[in-house]
């Protein structure tokens, strides 16, 4: 480790370590339909999608209430869930990245609006998961980013402060909202930008 007085990084899930395209999951869903960004957002942007992602309800619920509220049908939904999981790919030298930073002797966690059947999937088809040294999932609290509680939800939970805590996400709003709570935040654009912006911090790996 550096002489920085980070000690804990904590990295997003989706867009840092893992591609989530909405729009991609519809295109293969769908077919080029016109109306793809319509419908991604009818879709991930609705209330469903923040109800899973808050852990109020299941998969099996929010397919269901698709089909209600969308004219979705059964096979429509299968398929959707189908690409939302398998889209999923690593995104490049994200792991390598956690990898080195952990090695160098940081606490590594996750900070992730996520649902519990994809995370699942991610423990089960990939290995950097168990490399966290914890993991604060919004399924589990029923908030999101960047409501201030998952942050110091993530503090108390590991027991960290947050004057040696830095957040890496991809959206901008995330990161005002952790450093809001006293975090410092990247907001993530690639895996070599990204170490860059860990170095500028003092970090040393």
């Amino acid at each position: 480790m550096g002489s920085s007085k980070i000690k804990n990084v904590v990295f997003d899930i989706g867009n840092v370590l893992v591609r989530w395209g909405p729009s991609e999951i519809v295109r293969l869903t769908f077919g080029d339909a016109k109306a793809t960004e319509e419908l991604a957002k009818s879709i991930f942007q609705s209330e469903i999608w923040l109800d899973l992602n808050k852990g109020l309800i299941s998969e099996a619920d929010a397919k269901s209430q698709y089909q209600s509220s969308l004219g979705l049908d059964e096979f429509e939904c299968e398929r959707l869930f189908y690409y939302v999981k398998q889209t999923q790919i690593l995104i490049f030298g994200s792991v390598d990245l956690l990898k080195r930073v952990k090695a160098a002797g940081y606490n590594v966690y996750a900070l992730t609006d996520n649902v519990h059947e994809i995370v699942s999937h991610l423990k089960h088809e990939y290995t950097f998961w168990s490399l966290f040294d914890g993991t604060t999932v919004s399924a589990d609290l029923g908030v999101l980013k960047p409501q201030p509680e998952i942050y110091h939800a993530l503090l108390t939970q590991n027991q960290i402060e947050a004057s040696e805590t830095v957040f890496i996400d991809d959206m901008p709003y995330n990161v005002v909202g952790a450093e809001a709570c006293g975090i410092s935040a990247i907001q993530f654009e690639n895996a070599a930008q990204c170490e860059d912006d860990l170095k500028s911090l003092g970090l040393s790996f």
